[in-house]
């Protein structure tokens, strides 16, 4: 058997918000890696580990989890308006695909940080001491977002006294604007409802349709009553995920919501799309205990909500999610601006299974129609480890040819 090498790249491991990821200067990639493509996908799934039949990618440095599945590519960009060109990946565990569909509002946190420890940021717009704001294209999307970056004698400070739901430590916190999440591009409300009977399978659902919230905002997302399918809205990680009927309910009605919203032409392509859309149960504001142990007061909250990403429900709740549901529960008729008690709240805060999350929203309505343009929200990022990672050059795998 011949001696199989490996390629040295170097590579950033990093936390941002409730997720973590290897973060890369697309300069340092291999040539053919710079570009979309299979080379790219077969370097990011053989970094990460998968696919992984086993589904904890051992040999690798992804987590098992969608949370911990992640990469991100930057670069410094070319648009006057932007500081960094933001690309991530969303690398299935054990499906041999990755999905750039969409973006990962954690890990956005993350990006500033990054851009300016490794130079993508001009040092002409860090200050010494203060607040460096952060220009971010986003190009899975194509949207803008800001991020305030506190920096301390020209370096970017992590630590803090910022407490994230979701997060064992304190951290700094990192004030993120997303502008414009739906966009002149994108419907708010694909279908033009604020709430639809979704037709799904006659498995998935007694009767075959469902009422659901179909919303474009941050993310892509599927959002429907707990009650509707005989849940409470305060279920635990644990009890969602160990039940194999659960999930193939979520996914039938994710992989219907999509085609639906027009994000796939059939339905087998949903098994191939599976960051987005996001689906999402909602419910009244109730007391509960969070996975951490904490009590979590009906009073501190407007509704709570559960919400799945790859397949599994979330430990903590998206960052792309949580612009979703801060938009769907500022405009008045949609589902979860019901569950949160109705009116036209600017900011919403919501229960999870890690603890709770505010997420403020500017939306508004004209001739009818109605738009948000803004959505503001408040992580924390650190690096975790940095220097190379190695991957094996496996022919098996075609990165071979790929990785010349």
């Amino acid at each position: 058997m011949g001696h199989v090498q490996q390629v040295k790249i170097p590579a950033t491991y990093m936390r941002g918000g409730t997720s973590k990821g290897l973060f890369f200067n697309l300069q340092d990639l291999p040539q053919s890696a710079q570009v979309p493509g299979a080379a790219r996908d077969s370097l990011m799934l053989r970094i990460i580990g998968s696919p992984d039949p086993y589904g904890k990618q051992i040999d690798g440095m992804g987590g098992g989890t969608s949370s911990t599945s992640k990469t991100v590519i930057l670069s410094k960009s070319n648009r006057d308006d932007h500081d960094v060109d933001y690309l991530f990946g969303q690398v299935s565990i054990n499906k041999p695909f990755v999905d750039w569909s969409g973006n990962c509002g954690n890990l956005s946190a993350a990006v500033g940080a990054f851009a300016i420890d490794n130079g993508l940021v001009d040092a002409g717009r860090i200050p010494l001491n203060g607040v460096a704001v952060v220009r971010i294209w986003q190009k899975n999307i194509s949207k803008t977002i800001i991020a305030h970056v506190p920096v301390v004698n020209g370096d970017v400070q992590e630590n803090g006294g910022f407490d994230l739901d979701g997060v064992t430590f304190p951290a700094a916190e990192i004030p993120l604007e997303f502008i414009d999440p739906a966009g002149e591009s994108s419907e708010l409300f694909p279908t033009g409802n604020l709430i639809d009977d979704l037709e799904v399978s006659n498995d998935a659902v007694k009767g075959g349709s469902i009422k659901a919230t179909l919303i474009n905002a941050g993310i892509p997302t599927i959002f429907i009553n707990a009650k509707d399918i005989g849940y409470t809205g305060d279920e635990s990680q644990d009890t969602i995920n160990s039940n194999n009927n659960a999930l193939t309910m979520f996914e039938n009605i994710r992989a219907n919501g999509a085609l639906r919203m027009g994000l796939i032409q059939n339905i087998d392509e949903a098994a191939t799309h599976q960051h987005t859309p996001k689906i999402a149960f909602v419910s009244k504001a109730t007391n509960y205990i969070s996975s951490s142990g904490k009590q979590v007061n009906a009073k501190e909250i407007n509704l709570l909500v559960r919400a799945l990403s790859m397949g599994k429900l979330h430990h903590a709740m998206m960052g792309t999610a949580a612009i979703a549901i801060g938009a769907a529960a500022a405009i008045p008729g949609t589902l979860v601006n019901i569950a949160a008690g109705g009116g036209a709240p600017n900011s919403t805060c919501f229960g999870h299974p890690a603890g709770t999350l505010r997420v403020g929203v500017e939306a508004h309505i004209n001739n009818g129609k109605w738009t948000v343009t803004k959505a503001v929200m408040s992580r924390s990022a650190r690096v975790l480890m940095e220097g190379w990672v190695r991957t094996p050059i496996d022919s098996k795998r075609n990165l071979a040819t790929h990785l010349s």
